[in-house]
Formats: structure tokens, C-alpha cells, sequence
């Protein structure tokens, strides 16, 4: 009877479940007020301090595990760059070599910038995340029943999912954008039905101005595939055509020696950075063969490389005798009334 007087009162005092500070204060003291204190002044403040120590840990080690990803993203892309750098050095003549590397290095900087920006971001999540999640626990500790605020919380996060999810959606794929490095600010790129210049890349949207001037914002979650035309290099392929009894050796030697003078130019903004080719008959056409010409280009020049081209091409074919043949009709008259 005396045990089970004992356990009755110390459930009174500590609850069904008592601690082991309640527990122990109580049966040195046999005080209920003593016992409560004890709980309340020791245990679960010592409990929320194990709990914050804890989290402030796994903030660490989430910090840093996103660094490492972080370095060994830049590393890696750094690496690609150099390979890339090494090339193109060797296809650029020593008077625009300098000027070129220091355009691309210029560009992989500001890459790896977006790339440290997006650790911060993904840092500054995690923590928040281990952090609300700790001070959940935390409140659970002390008493406080958590059902209700995750009940809330839940019916709240259901409520702001369903009007926020395209937000969510356009935020990772722009995380996903930075850290595949897509795209970035100065390429040319078609996204779908926006193809222009890249003037802007956040998290949410990018912001890109179409040749006519437009400026596009196209939130990142809609962009379902990139065509992006100022990566590493870039190609223009020309098919000339020449009339049926043009001497197609005598054209093709045409083609090449004038887009070798080109290259060897490497003008300002037209830059050919590997020997041109002609890649030979394309095509036999109604009124044309087709002859191809493929030179490799500087990112985005492409397209000033393609018109020089066209220009002094017309001009060596006049001087050669070559005609670029074009559609005709003969109409006949009838002249009987």
C-alpha cells in the first residue's frame, strides 16, 4: 500500500510519464513544487539547448557539404573552361588572342559568381528548414502541443502550394539553370517562342531582347528546352548555288579562298577560328547546284560571319564569270486579236 501511495504521488507530482529530474527531485525532496522547478528550470531548458546545439551542428554540416558542391561545380566547370581556352588560343591569331581571352574569362567569372550566388540561396534554405524544424521540437519540449500549429501549418502550406506552385516551379528550374550553366547573361538562345539575347537570369524569370527589340520575360519553369547559339563556338553553314554548267571544282576553289582570307583577317566580330571547309555538292536543285561552305565561328558571330561571307563570295563569282543562277519565266505574247 505504501508503493502504491509512493507512485500516486509522485504521478501527481511528475505526470504518467515522469522525468528523470522530476523523478529524482522528488524523492530527495518529496516536494511537488520542488520537483516542477526542477523540470522547468533544468531539464527542459537543458533539453532545448541539446536541441539548438544540434541544429546549429547539422546548419554547419549543411553549409559545408554545399560549399564542397559548390567549389567542385566551379572546379570542374573551370577546368572545362581552360580546355576550352587552350583550343581556341591555338585557332587565334596572336594580335585578337589576347583580347578574345579575356572576353571568356571575363564570361566564366560571371558564371561562377551565379553559381557561389545560388550556394548562399541554398544555404540560407537548408538552414531555415533545420532551423523551423528545431524550434518545432523545441516547443514540443516545453509542453506546448504541436498538433493544432501543424494542422495550421499544414492546411496554410496546402493553401499556398496550390497558388504558389508555378513560383516554386519557376524558382527550381532557375537553380537548375545556373548550376548546368544553360545559359547567361550576353548569349543568344531560343527558348521557344522567345529568341533573342539573354539580358538577365534570376532565380524566377529571364529576361531576353528579340533582334526587333522586344523584351521578353519568360518565367524559367515555362523554358522547356534551350537552343543556345553562344557556347564554346559557333557555325555557319552557306549553300551557294551556281548554274548547271558552271565548273564546280573552278567554284568550289572560289569558295575556299575566300573564306580562308577571312580567316586569317580574324576581323573584329566576324572571327573564323578554325580552317573553313567546303563540304561539297549539297544539293541539285530545279535551277541551282548547291554547293557547301561550313566555317566554325566565335560565339554569336555566326550570323556577321555568314553575311561578309555572302558579300565577297557575289563579288569573286562576278570576277570569275560564275552566275549565281535565280528563277525565270518566259511568257509568251499572243499577239492575235
Amino acid at each position: 500500500m505504501a508503493q502504491t501511495h509512493v507512485l500516486a504521488d509522485l504521478t501527481s507530482a511528475c505526470g504518467v510519464e515522469p522525468s528523470l529530474t522530476c523523478d529524482l527531485v522528488y524523492g530527495w525532496t518529496d516536494s511537488d513544487i520542488a520537483a516542477n522547478l526542477a523540470e522547468w528550470l533544468v531539464e527542459k531548458p537543458l533539453a532545448v539547448l541539446i536541441i539548438m546545439f544540434i541544429a546549429w551542428i547539422l546548419t554547419r554540416i549543411a553549409r559545408q557539404a554545399i560549399d564542397r558542391a559548390i567549389t567542385r561545380l566551379i572546379e570542374n566547370r573551370d577546368s572545362a573552361d581552360q580546355a576550352s581556352l587552350a583550343t581556341k588560343a591555338l585557332n587565334i591569331l596572336p594580335g585578337r588572342a589576347a583580347a578574345k581571352l579575356d572576353e571568356m574569362k571575363v564570361a566564366n567569372e560571371r558564371s561562377n559568381q551565379r553559381a557561389s550566388t545560388l550556394g548562399a540561396v541554398l544555404k540560407s534554405m537548408t538552414a531555415g528548414v533545420i532551423w523551423v524544424m528545431a524550434g518545432l521540437i523545441a516547443l514540443g519540449e516545453v509542453g506546448i502541443s504541436l498538433g493544432p500549429l501543424i494542422a495550421g501549418a499544414g492546411i496554410a502550406g496546402v493553401a499556398i502550394g496550390f497558388g504558389a506552385q508555378s513560383l516554386v516551379r519557376d524558382f527550381l528550374a532557375g537553380i537548375f539553370i545556373v548550376v548546368e550553366d544553360q545559359y547567361g547573361v550576353g548569349d543568344i538562345v531560343d527558348v521557344g517562342e522567345a529568341f533573342g539575347t539573354i539580358e538577365q537570369v534570376t532565380l524566377r524569370t529571364t529576361r531576353l531582347r528579340d533582334v526587333g527589340g522586344a523584351l521578353w520575360v519568360v518565367p524559367n519553369g515555362e523554358i522547356r528546352r534551350v537552343g543556345n547559339m553562344s557556347q564554346i563556338w559557333s557555325r555557319t553553314v552557306l549553300d551557294i548555288g551556281v548554274a548547271y554548267d558552271t565548273d564546280l571544282d573552278q567554284a568550289s576553289e572560289i569558295l575556299k579562298e575566300v573564306a580562308d582570307e577571312v580567316w586569317h583577317e580574324q576581323r573584329e566580330g566576324e572571327t573564323i577560328i578554325e580552317e573553313p571547309a567546303v563540304w561539297g555538292i549539297q544539293e541539285l536543285g530545279d535551277s541551282a547546284i548547291s554547293i557547301r561552305l561550313a566555317v566554325k565561328t566565335d560565339p554569336a558571330e555566326q550570323w556577321a560571319t555568314g553575311r561578309l561571307l555572302r558579300g565577297r563570295i557575289k563579288k569573286a563569282f562576278d570576277e570569275a564569270g560564275i552566275e549565281i543562277p535565280f528563277p525565270q519565266h518566259t511568257v509568251w505574247m499572243n499577239s492575235q486579236g
